[in-house]
């Protein structure tokens, strides 16, 4: 099974819709992640990832004070280690978030040519044949209630679990809620259309994310 968050749900989408990789994943779950998202919620998570991308912070404190004030949501943690697992710290003395920034401004960075991506993402989508799920934070700044509504029609093998008091980084807004979502869709026999069969999906999971941070280390 590929679960795949944010950016490495696009990844998940890609591969699972590709006739030569399809055959290596027998179910897929998608946090938080549609062919089409909002571009407003978009621009606001690359807005936090470049706002302190270049300069970084003078201390971990002061990372985690901007991230709360980024997550109000989300109940502030009483030890920083989970967040000082994704900065890294400078020869100048300041913490900068692990990721490259050319990621986001660099000479091919990952809003380039949106537009055509899309188009990938919504073939893939008509490609899939695997059981699938669709995990959505209820206050999602990306996936929209029309974004769903066509996910679903594209995939109508595809189910469907929205997550009350999360947003985009659902497992670490609500971890308990995400995993009882896994669980539930991994209970559910699975018919191979190769074979007829009906089985329980390999027990081999991968997990890919984004390249910000963690879910449950943004706190």
């Amino acid at each position: 099974m590929l679960i795949g968050a944010s950016l490495g749900g696009i990844a998940g989408l890609l591969a699972a819709g590709d006739p030569h990789d399809a055959a290596q994943i027998a179910r897929l779950v998608l946090v938080d992640i549609t062919p089409r998202v909002d571009p407003v919620g978009v621009s606001r998570v690359h807005g936090f990832m470049r706002a302190h991308a270049l300069d970084g912070f003078a201390s971990v404190e002061e990372a985690a004070d901007v991230v709360a004030s980024y997550l109000p949501h989300r109940p502030r943690p009483k030890s920083n280690d989970g967040l000082k697992k994704n900065l890294r710290h400078g020869p100048d003395g300041r913490w900068r978030w692990h990721w490259d920034p050319r990621f986001l401004d660099g000479p091919d960075p990952v809003a380039h040519n949106r537009g055509a991506l899309e188009q990938d993402l919504l073939a893939a989508a008509r490609r899939l044949t695997i059981p699938t799920l669709l995990v959505r934070g209820a206050s999602s700044e990306l996936v929209r209630e029309a974004d769903i509504r066509e996910f679903l029609q594209l995939v109508p093998q595809a189910s469907y679990v929205d997550v009350a008091g999360a947003r985009h980084m659902v497992a670490g807004d609500r971890n308990d809620a995400f995993a009882a979502a896994i669980l539930e869709f991994l209970s559910r026999p699975q018919i191979f259309p190769q074979s007829g069969d009906k089985r329980l999906a390999s027990a081999g999971t991968s997990f890919a994310g984004s390249p910000l941070m963690h879910d449950d280390d943004l706190c």
